[in-house]
């Protein structure tokens, strides 16, 4: 057990960490949540207008479309083109991105102080005017199917597609957020026109700011962006949960390979806000998720020789929690590596874990917050995320107080009461034609 006046000193510099409060700007009759956190050590400003229902679970057939959007946005705009806003944006220090995930769609300022009024400024010309010309997107669906094809080599990406495809077939997870070459090459100008609307939506939006800045004075300049974003209702849900299929399938794929690509999945039946969570996250560490110590590294590695590295994480996203993870071995091991994973899963579940990994796995978890919240940004992104699930500022503290107090049994049963992790898929890369015995 950790001692108490140890954890009460993890608790203070937490509670140091976690400054962020969370406040709203009602723009149009529409309530708009702020996270912001003051950062008065360096003259900052970060912006980010997260937009939750937006990521690439909004493609539908249009693989790739979210993704592709994301790129174009970072082109500039159609007045300057992708070269000279580029330069509008250095000479200040500048920068304005867009990304995805499979949620959220993201675009993020960051400058110093002193420039923030400008970059807000050539954040709202960038929305009114997207640079969506028949020619950038042509260049930027050229530059995607380019990527694509030399992904058809990258065999971790391959084996990594392909347990997607397994695990969550039928739904907006079975497919990357790249796309495919089919569906990058269908995408027109109209559908990023129409796709922007969609996913620029003022009532997805959350607001993450912070650095140098007074909040109240943000307030007043932030109206003009909202203007340029779509006030139609939209029609996505943020309650879909994508669940992993309890049937076990294995699917190989042949390539020229000198080594099997071996990745994992199964279902794990608990939702992201579950009072038993943190049991997960501990679980989860001593499984696979701490590296060497971990039970998949010690027995893969350590113990036989089967790989270089073996991980196994519980995934708990807001949308699917499921449990993965991948290793690369001999392609002549990759039967004995396969069933020593499914041997692995089985005994966790049966037998649970020793005093000895609970002990070491609180003594990293606890002894290791201090860094999650090291820097800025890492705190801004904590923010976020606690409020985008619906906790509390103040739940990493509780969370580790959970930790610091869990007890052997009561992890060795929750372990237990999850027998579906041994429904275990895999999707394998390997080349079964090559005489590998004896090479």
């Amino acid at each position: 057990m950790i001692s108490r006046i140890y954890f009460l000193i993890l608790i203070l510099l937490q509670g140091i960490a976690l400054s962020a409060t969370i406040k709203d700007i009602n723009h149009k009759g529409i309530n708009i949540p702020i996270v912001y956190e003051k950062y008065n050590s360096l003259p900052i400003f970060n912006l980010q207008l997260v937009f939750k229902n937006s990521g690439y679970i909004t493609d539908n057939e249009k693989h790739g479309l979210t993704n592709l959007t994301a790129k174009l946005l970072n082109e500039g705009t159609k007045t300057d083109g992708s070269v000279k806003f580029a330069r509008k944006l250095e000479s200040k220090a500048i920068s304005i991105h867009s990304e995805n995930g499979f949620e959220t769609f993201v675009i993020e300022i960051s400058c110093l102080k002193s420039e923030y009024k400008k970059a807000l400024k050539l954040l709202e010309s960038l929305l009114a005017d997207p640079n969506t010309t028949n020619k950038t997107l042509e260049k930027l669906k050229i530059m995607q199917v380019s990527r694509l094809k030399q992904k058809e080599n990258d065999f971790d990406y391959m084996a990594s597609k392909e347990l997607k495809s397994l695990i969550f077939k039928d739904t907006p997870l079975a497919h990357p957020s790249s796309g495919n070459i089919d569906s990058i090459n269908s995408i027109t100008k109209k559908d990023i026109q129409t796709h922007i609307k969609k996913l620029l939506n003022i009532n997805n939006l959350i607001v993450v700011v912070g650095g140098d800045i007074e909040l109240d004075d943000f307030k007043k300049k932030i109206p003009s962006i909202l203007n340029k974003l779509s006030t139609k209702k939209p029609k996505i849900s943020n309650d879909n949960i994508y669940t992993v299929t309890k049937s076990t399938n294995t699917k190989v794929l042949e390539k020229d390979t000198q080594q099997a690509y071996i990745y994992f999945g199964s279902p794990f039946d608990m939702k992201y806000n579950s009072q038993d969570a943190y049991k997960s996250k501990v679980a989860s560490f001593i499984l696979g998720g701490s590296g060497f110590g971990s039970r998949l590294m010690e027995e893969i590695r350590v113990k036989r020789g089967l790989a270089y590295s073996a991980y196994g994480n519980i995934i708990n996203h807001k949308s699917r929690t499921y449990f993965t993870g991948h290793l690369q071995t001999k392609l002549e091991n990759m039967e004995e590596a396969k069933k020593l994973v499914n041997e692995l899963v089985n005994e966790f579940i049966s037998n649970g874990v020793t005093k000895d990994e609970l002990e070491a796995a609180k003594k990293f978890i606890l002894g290791s917050e201090p860094l999650r919240t090291e820097t800025f940004s890492q705190r801004q992104g904590r923010a976020f995320n606690l409020y985008y699930k619906g906790f509390s500022q103040d739940y990493p503290t509780k969370e580790l107080e959970l930790i610091n107090n869990l007890e052997l049994d009561d992890l060795n049963d929750f372990i237990k009461q999850h027998n579906e992790l041994s429904n275990l898929s895999f999707a394998i890369v390997t080349n079964t034609t090559k005489n590998t015995k004896g090479e």
